[in-house]
C-alpha cells in the first residue's frame, strides 16, 4: 500500500512538472508592411513574457502591400536577429489554423486605441469560437507609438516626410528606396 502511494505520488509530481515545463508560444500576427518601432515594442516585450514569439507575416489579399512578402520577411528578421526566442514566419488562411499548426497557446495584438479595441475584440470572440484553447493577449503600444501605424509611416514616406524614430533604420533606408 505504501508502494502505491509513493508510485502515485511521483506519477503526480511528474505530471506536474510537466506542465509546469511546457513551452507557452505566442504568435503576433500581422501585416507589418512596414514593421515599425510600435511594433518591435511589442515584439520586444512579447519576447520576455514567452516561451516563444512568432510574428507572423500575413498574406492579406484586401491590402495591397508597399513591400513584398520576402521583403517583409527580412526586413523583420534583421531587426529581429537579437531575440534569440523570435522567430519570423508567413502564413495565410486562418489564424486559428496557423496557431494550432504552430502548437501556440496565446495570439498576441497590439491596441493602440478605442477603434482597435472594437475591432480586435471582434476578432478575438471569433477566434475564441473556433478554437477555445488559444487565448488572445492584448497589449498597449508604448506611449510614444500609441499613435504609428504601418499606414501613416508609408503615408509620411510617400510625401517625403518620415521623421526620425517611427521605424528601425533599414526600413527608413527601404521606404526612401521606394520613393525617391
Amino acid at each position: 500500500m505504501a508502494r502505491q502511494r509513493i508510485e502515485f505520488g511521483l506519477k503526480s509530481i511528474g505530471k506536474m512538472v510537466s506542465e509546469e515545463a511546457k513551452t507557452v508560444v505566442a504568435i503576433y500576427p500581422g501585416s507589418f508592411d512596414p514593421v515599425t518601432n510600435g511594433h518591435l515594442d511589442l515584439i520586444a516585450r512579447g519576447a520576455k513574457i514567452f516561451d516563444r514569439l512568432v510574428v507572423g507575416i500575413t498574406r492579406n489579399l484586401d491590402k495591397d502591400p508597399l513591400f513584398a512578402i520576402q521583403e517583409r520577411m527580412e526586413m523583420l528578421e534583421a531587426v529581429t536577429f537579437d531575440w534569440k526566442n523570435v522567430e519570423v514566419d508567413v502564413f495565410d488562411g486562418l489564424l486559428m489554423d496557423y496557431a494550432r499548426a504552430r502548437s501556440a497557446s496565446v495570439v498576441l495584438r497590439g491596441i493602440r486605441a478605442v477603434s482597435d479595441y472594437e475591432y480586435e475584440l471582434q476578432m478575438a470572440m471569433m477566434n475564441r469560437k473556433i478554437e477555445p484553447q488559444i487565448e488572445t493577449v492584448f497589449m498597449l503600444p508604448g506611449e510614444a507609438y500609441s499613435y504609428l501605424s504601418s499606414r501613416l509611416v508609408k503615408e509620411l514616406a510617400r510625401f517625403g516626410g518620415l521623421p526620425k524614430g517611427l521605424v528601425p533604420e533599414i526600413v527608413e533606408q527601404r521606404l526612401r528606396a521606394k520613393f525617391v
